[in-house]
């Protein structure tokens, strides 16, 4: 393991040898300055974990240089030597930021005690901003996959509303990406260091949700043996993602309700208010206005919710994206289980392309998933479509309900609408206002058609 560099500055060569065969008997690298210039040209030259520096010195002081290590090498933990009738001294750098600080004479043990603590912080400090780092990348814009125009539309929302304190719906189906949209706008915001807590609102029962969202007291009822914090406090200063809001009990929306207008709420079987500052992000895969007029959801809460909407389309919407997911997903699966990466033929993607996915990205990849695992490397010159993959069938072909798969109606429908395109395209021998005329719709709608089911020239065959 590579020893910890320290840089020890200090005017007096007494000190500077002392502290050098001291440090070095304990394994550290050590460098020596007897000045603040020197020990800047030390600095540009090469990094240090620590500067272990004096306060008083001929042509500058230690805080001098804690000012300059502070605004250029900030990662450089300051340990400030002085006197003992300079503390106030020390106490001064601390509150400027340096790290430590030690009073001379300085004994070797606890010294090496300061050290280490030093080098603990520098090291957790790194961690965590390669944690953050980490984060970012995750939750950011690199990893939602796709430069269709709904997805383009997706990003301008996000970028608008992100920094700011405006409460966000996300409305779209199961699977396509709500809860990472939901982290991409916590992470681009001003709370983006403090804490981001997620509650999936159809996994508890309504007992438990509210406890889990606004806290209980000790004693609130059978079992709560404590006073617990619930999931608003959690997140005070940052963002709350509440997912399947649209599951949400009346009871609970009268009190979800009340936070989000005055900002505070009583625990469980409490009496005292609980004054926080959470930004909320809901989101859900039902249409909230048909649940208000089913009486299903209030509509003061809808409307309170509907400040800024954000509506992700499904992958049948946006199937130029799905090439790009599928690499995606080929390059992720294929490093998590150690196999090559695959290609995929031009066949096996027309297929991908077409087919309706009802389960969104969450189904593709998990598809891609099984595929890479089956493939082993090489080309994958087909794929084996879940059962509701999109049938082409001769015409008038009679379909029951036996022929439709997992995917649904919507996966039956759109293998029948492919079919009658196709079908109209080769006997028109291509000419698109022609087939329009056929199948009784406009040349625009047509190419609208031809596009959203992923037709081309060599779907077609020419008689």
């Amino acid at each position: 393991m590579k020893a910890a560099r320290i840089l020890v500055v200090d005017d007096d060569r007494a000190v500077r040898t002392a502290l050098s065969v001291n440090l070095r008997k304990a394994e550290y690298d050590v460098a020596l300055a007897a000045s603040i210039a020197e020990a800047l040209d030390l600095l540009r030259e090469s990094a240090f974990d620590v500067l272990l520096t004096d306060v008083n010195m001929p042509g500058g002081s230690g805080m001098e240089l804690l000012g300059e290590v502070r605004t250029h090498w900030p990662e450089t933990r300051v340990v400030i030597m002085t006197g003992f009738g300079s503390v106030q001294d020390a106490v001064h750098a601390m509150k400027a930021g340096a790290a430590d600080y030690i009073i001379k004479p300085i004994e070797r043990d606890e010294l090496l005690v300061l050290l280490d603590r030093a080098l603990k912080t520098r090291a957790m400090q790194r961690e965590l901003a390669q944690l953050r780092q980490e984060v970012t990348e995750k939750y950011g814009f690199a990893t939602m996959i796709g430069i269709s125009p709904p997805m383009r539309e997706v990003y301008e929302q996000v970028q608008a509303v992100a920094d700011s304190n405006a409460l966000v719906l996300i409305n779209g189906e199961t699977g396509t990406g709500k809860e990472l949209i939901a982290h991409a706008l916590h992470y681009r915001s001003r709370r983006a260091q403090a804490p981001m807590i997620a509650v999936n609102c159809a996994a508890l029962p309504e007992n438990l949700l509210e406890s889990e969202l606004f806290g209980h007291e000790r004693g609130s009822f059978t079992g709560a043996t404590r006073q617990h914090q619930g999931k608003f406090e959690q997140a005070d200063g940052g963002s709350l993602f509440l997912d399947e809001i649209g599951e949400i009990p009346p009871n609970v929306q009268v009190r979800l309700l009340r936070v989000l207008e005055g900002g505070s709420f009583t625990r469980v079987g409490g009496e005292n208010a609980v004054k926080v500052d959470v930004r909320v992000i809901a989101a859900t895969n039902r249409d909230l206005r048909k649940e208000v007029a089913a009486g299903n959801f209030r509509a003061d809460l809808y409307y309170r919710l509907h400040v800024f909407n954000i509506k992700l389309p499904p992958l049948r919407e946006r199937r130029d994206d799905i090439p790009l997911l599928v690499e995606h997903f080929c390059r992720k699966f294929a490093e998590r289980h150690g196999r090559p990466v695959p290609i995929i033929a031009p066949a096996a993607m027309r297929s991908l392309q077409a087919y309706s996915w009802p389960g969104n990205i969450r189904e593709l990849e998990h598809f891609m998933e099984r595929t890479v695992l089956l493939a082993g490397g090489g080309e994958i010159a087909t794929v084996r479509l879940p059962e509701a993959e999109a049938r082409e069938r001769p015409p008038g072909t009679q379909v029951s309900l036996r022929d439709i798969g997992p995917g649904g109606l919507p996966s039956a429908l759109d293998s029948i609408e492919r079919q009658l395109i196709v079908e109209a395209l080769q006997d028109a021998g291509g000419v698109q206002a022609q087939a329009a005329r056929a199948l009784g719709i406009s040349r625009s709608n047509l190419n609208y058609r031809i596009g959203r089911l992923n037709i081309r020239l060599q779907d077609i065959t020419f008689g």
